[in-house]
């Protein structure tokens, strides 16, 4: 027997769908309602295949009047395979903010997409490079991802691409090559063997391994943290001109797809940003982007919104007619500061006091251009460590400085710069907490003396930084705050969370994170950390950590304050580590901020009037942050360290005219950052998001919803099916609510299991639901995505489907209601549709079949029915018994509804085709460009919808 694609059949016990891909010998089947993952090759000359008709419901299989609402909220949550012209987003287990539809539907209209995601952080880039990734690989549109992001986060994008989109990809650094090489065939690249990868872009820049991969390349790139692989006309970093050389060769491949993310494109530096721009389309470079033209061009291929542009979204004031789509996402509202000042005690003092003396002295003795820059470094190694901590201060006068062992002055400043000052580039961040070292072969046993002098000052009445600390973390702790304190070098963290240990209540716990750990180590003792503290509704977390989680870590669900422990150098990481827990997913309206400086140790006081509030005022000035030019930030830095180490050998004119220098600088840098603001202001209007409307997102929301539900939706269900399942809820004042799941069925429980753990679901530990698509690890989001919603949906389905399921059945596939709602015998429909897709990409067309449920519903008998309004269909959900029906009339009542359902067929039929053609239109709506892109594009409805669900409604009294 030969079956048709879309056909329905029998085979292993259970009914498939039969997709395009199947042959004469060998069926390609998909469980009816179910997802890709469970798609399975069947020989029918081996195994039993017969035709199939989906059964109708059973009269004698009634259930009450929230069945039917049940029921079709358990098959939308549980659709996997929808027909709408989003073709991942049924089978993903994120659930996107409408705003973040904007790129991927800007991407849909490209024949090769090329984009440059820049929203501002915290808003979710990530999610909206993985939506696009996962459509064009659903769409045929592309074969193989490679995301280029720096090692430290490469573990971290391997983890989001599969826990949320699905898609498993290796991952390429200096420490997995030489395993992967391994197990290649004779001539196979790694790139031909793994078609997803997540790859090091600083591993594979190289001239060892960059022709390999661009040779190899999938024809899918996101570059994570685009503008560090962009180079400036004026100059720019070697390892910067190293990535962009790279990025050159992947974008000259005019067919492929290549999405570049970063939060900061323009940071004042015109030519920086003409290059990036350049990889998605030549013309970019040079194109006026004042005119009309220019920036319709660019709109094309540029998203640019910051939190103002989203917190409220497809309201009345983006000009539309209501707000009955308005989606409002929730932000802190604003960052509280607090600068708080510590004195050093006699002891310390005179520590600086004479390591400065000494330091300037070497400055001053030093001859020759190599040596004056070498006994530079160390002095500015010396006075970092020591405004740190004493036992960075021990560890750095103990050890030998990286500059000394330079061949040239201009080495030298290569290697001080990497481990003493604080660049904007985040991709410079790893590797960069490691205490310095001061020491010369001049200097090895002066410095040796104060080293003794450091340790002993460790963990005593001496260090009043960490007294300070200690007191601004108990005032955190006990308003009910879980702070992170930042530090600048490995000893200092570890040394602060040593000496927390045991002063902050037997509640807290303290736990340090540095670079001595894997980025996969950080992340296990984050999460070690939270659920130590989660056994506890009364205990509270502390994490000391340097900046090797300043960038890219996603913070906001465990800590919602910051200290800045140590000042950096550099405004920009304050921001990058603020950013850590100031985003999409925080609960906090309003984040702490606690920076503390010494009052008295000369740099502090001045790197945070001239640096860091100044910084802070542009960014409430002008509603984002604007970074802080990095050449000119170390020129202050510099003229503060010169005024500091002529202040110890000169007293007098000399120290003033250092201070008139601090104060020229300042105003330098204070010219040149307004410079940039403004520059930011005005690209902020002239590339705000304007490529699609927000009608257009308007349109498409809405199709989502009414065929995959909304949160509302969601909600109900899951506290309706949960209660039904004995499941035991207790509401939260916020709306949220938690439940104890050891009481459900064991079907519903071993389903769980594999999501929130064995313990957590037969300990009767109660698991938080929350009101957001932001949760952390044990928690739940009462979205469709959620894994613990899907399996739930699968359950109640599954239990409606199988009336030989044991134990309670929350959905019925039939009732019969007397209610005062209807005046007439009304009939409820739930009917679910298969599609046969033809979409085009640019390697061919693509077969696929696809389903959709819909609610019908018609007054009178089947024989002269008459149809309801979408409105009216949708009100019978809500509709509640306002009379007992008896059992054996009810069945009867059903009996003569299915006898007649052979005279709806025509009706059903026509409503299917009427369905097909709203759904091709919204393909080519979405897809509305260059005609190859919806060429060839087709939707069709297979004959004979699945009958699922069929409710009647009497009035009370017939």
């Amino acid at each position: 027997m030969t079956f048709t694609a879309g056909s329905l059949v029998s085979a292993r016990g259970r009914e498939w769908v039969v997709l395009p891909d199947s042959a004469a010998d060998m069926l390609v089947l998909r469980p009816l309602g179910g997802a890709d993952d469970d798609i399975a090759a069947v020989f029918p000359a081996f195994e039993e295949v017969t035709s199939a008709r989906f059964a109708p419901p059973s009269p004698a299989d009634l259930g009450n009047q929230r069945a039917a609402g049940l029921l079709r909220s358990a098959l939308r949550i549980g659709f996997r395979s929808g027909a709408g012209p989003f073709r991942s987003l049924a089978g993903i287990a994120v659930q996107p903010r409408a705003y973040q539809l904007v790129p991927l539907m800007m991407a849909l209209r490209q024949r090769v997409v090329r984009l440059l995601i820049s929203d501002d952080v915290g808003i979710g880039k990530t999610v909206e490079a993985g939506l696009i990734a996962k459509e064009l690989l659903e769409q045929g549109s592309a074969k193989g991802l490679a995301v280029l992001c720096s090692p430290a986060l490469a573990e971290q994008w391997q983890e989001e691409l599969r826990v949320k989109f699905g898609i498993d990809a290796e991952l390429v650094l200096a420490s997995t090559v030489a395993r992967l090489e391994r197990g290649l065939d004779l001539g196979e690249s790694l790139f031909d063997r793994h078609p997803h990868v997540v790859v090091s872009t600083d591993f594979i820049k190289s001239t060892r391994h960059r022709y390999d991969f661009v040779r190899h390349c999938p024809d899918l790139v996101i570059v994570d943290e685009a503008h560090t692989c962009v180079a400036a006309d004026d100059g720019s970093s070697t390892q910067n001109q190293l990535r962009y050389e790279l990025l050159q060769r992947l974008a000259s491949d005019a067919e492929r797809h290549l999405l570049l993310v970063t939060a900061t494109p323009h940071s004042g530096k015109e030519s920086a940003f003409r290059n990036l721009l350049a990889l998605l389309k030549p013309e970019l470079a040079n194109v006026e982007l004042d005119t009309e033209a220019g920036r319709v061009l660019l709109a094309q291929h540029f998203v640019h919104r910051k939190r103002a542009d989203i917190r409220q979204f497809l309201t009345v004031k983006d000009g539309l007619a209501d707000d009955s789509l308005a989606e409002e996402t929730i932000f802190p509202s604003d960052k509280l500061f607090k600068d708080e000042t510590y004195r050093l005690s006699p002891a310390y003092r005179a520590l600086l006091e004479d390591a400065l003396a000494y330091a300037g002295e070497r400055v001053s003795a030093a001859e020759g251009k190599r040596e004056v820059r070498i006994a530079w470094w160390s002095a500015i190694a010396l006075l970092r460590s020591l405004v740190s901590s004493p036992r960075a201060a021990a560890q750095t006068l103990r050890k030998r400085s990286a500059p000394d062992e330079a061949p040239t002055a201009e080495e030298a400043d290569r290697i001080g710069a990497e481990s003493s000052r604080d660049s904007a580039d985040s991709d410079a961040l790893e590797g960069t907490d490691v205490a310095p070292g001061a020491q010369t072969s001049a200097t090895v046993f002066r410095l040796a003396e104060l080293a003794d002098r450091a340790e002993l000052l460790e963990g005593t009445a001496e260090d009043l930084k960490l007294a300070a600390l200690t007191k601004h973390l108990k005032a955190l702790l006990k308003e009910g705050y879980h702070p992170i304190v930042f530090c600048r070098f490995i000893p200092t963290a570890e040394y602060v969370a040593e000496h927390l240990e045991g002063k902050l209540g037997k509640q807290t716990v303290v736990k340090a994170v540095t670079g001595t750990l894997s980025p996969q180590q950080r992340l296990q003792r984050i999460e070690e950390l939270a659920e130590l503290a989660g056994q506890d509704p009364d205990a509270r977390r502390v994490l000391v950590a340097t900046d090797c989680l300043s960038e890219g870590v996603n913070l906001q669900y465990y800590f919602d304050a910051v200290v800045h422990y140590d000042l950096a150098w550099n405004p920009t990481r304050h921001d990058q580590r603020e950013g850590r827990v100031d985003r999409y997913g925080q609960r906090r309206d309003q984040v702490k901020v606690i920076t503390l400086y010494g009052g008295d140790n000369g740099i502090d006081g001045k790197v945070l009037e001239v640096l860091i509030r100044k910084h802070r005022q542009i960014q409430r000035d002008l509603g984002i942050s604007v970074s802080v030019p990095d050449a000119a930030s170390t020129a202050v830095t510099d003229a503060i360290v010169e005024w500091l180490l002529m202040r110890g050998q000169h007293r007098d004119q000399e120290a003033l005219f250092g201070m008139d220098e601090i104060t020229g600088r300042a105003e330098a840098l204070g010219a040149e950052w307004k410079s940039a603001a403004e520059r930011e202001r005005t690209s902020r209007s002239r590339f705000a998001q304007r490529a699609i409307h927000p009608e257009e997102v308007a349109k498409e929301v809405k199709a989502i919803r009414d065929t995959l539900g909304g949160d509302g939706e969601v909600t109900e269900f899951v506290r309706r099916s949960l209660r039904d399942l004995d499941a035991f809820l207790r509401e939260e004042l916020t709306g949220d609510f938690t439940a104890d799941v050891s009481g459900t069925p064991a079907g519903l429980r071993d389903a769980l299991a594999p999501v929130l753990g064995g313990n957590a679901v037969e300990s009767g530990r109660p698991v938080p639901f929350r009101a957001t698509a932001a949760v952390p690890r044990g928690e739940v989001a009462l979205v469709r995505t959620d894994p613990v919603v899907g399996a739930l949906a699968g359950y109640v389905l599954n239990a409606a489907l199988d009336s030989q399921v044991d134990g309670k059945r929350p959905a019925r596939r039939c009732g019969v209601i007397r209610t005062k709602a209807v005046d007439n015998r009304t009939v409820l429909l739930l009917a679910r549709y298969r599609f046969h897709l033809t979409l085009p990409s640019r390697t061919g067309t693509r077969q696929l079949v696809a389903e959709d449920v819909r609610l019908l519903a018609f007054e009178g008998s089947p024989a002269s029915e008459t149809w309801l309004s979408p409105e009216r269909t949708l009100a019978l959900l809500d509709v509640t018994a306002d009379d007992n029906t008896d059992r054996t009339f009810a069945e009867r009542t059903m009996l003569r509804v299915l006898d007649g359902l052979p005279a709806l067929d025509s009706h059903l039929q026509e409503y299917g085709e009427q369905l097909a053609a709203e759904l091709d239109a919204s393909h080519r709506r979405v897809r509305r460009a260059a005609d190859e892109i919806v060429r060839g594009l087709n939707v069709s409805v297979q004959k004979s919808a699945d009958l699922l669900g069929i409710y009647v409604y009497l009035p009370v009294g017939a």
